[in-house]
């Protein structure tokens, strides 16, 4: 499953918060139509299918098809000269 970093988090609340969503909103992550890229957009509410990530005020859905391609990732997020960039990283096998 995918997890998120505290940096991903406040990253996600503050993006949530600014674009106004209610709390039924946040970020999803899908597949491209051609599914060969990632693409996230902030939605008001989560697909029926997509899978929930993170808390209450930072919630991540990822769409069921690419929930498998997610999982055994961590999403973080960091300050760029852009604006707020995310980015995924595998984890350990201990994680």
């Amino acid at each position: 499953m995918l997890t998120l970093t505290e940096n991903a988090q406040a990253a996600v609340r503050g993006l949530t918060t600014e674009a106004g969503l209610l709390e039924s909103g946040g970020v999803r992550i899908a597949l491209t139509e051609d599914q060969t890229q990632l693409e996230m957009s902030l939605v008001a509410e989560p697909l029926p299918s997509d899978h929930a990530v993170g808390e209450d005020d930072a919630r991540v859905f990822v769409s069921e098809e690419t929930s498998p391609v997610l999982s055994g990732h961590t999403l973080d997020a960091a300050q760029t000269p852009e604006g707020i960039g995310f980015s995924l990283q595998a984890q350990g096998p201990d994680a």
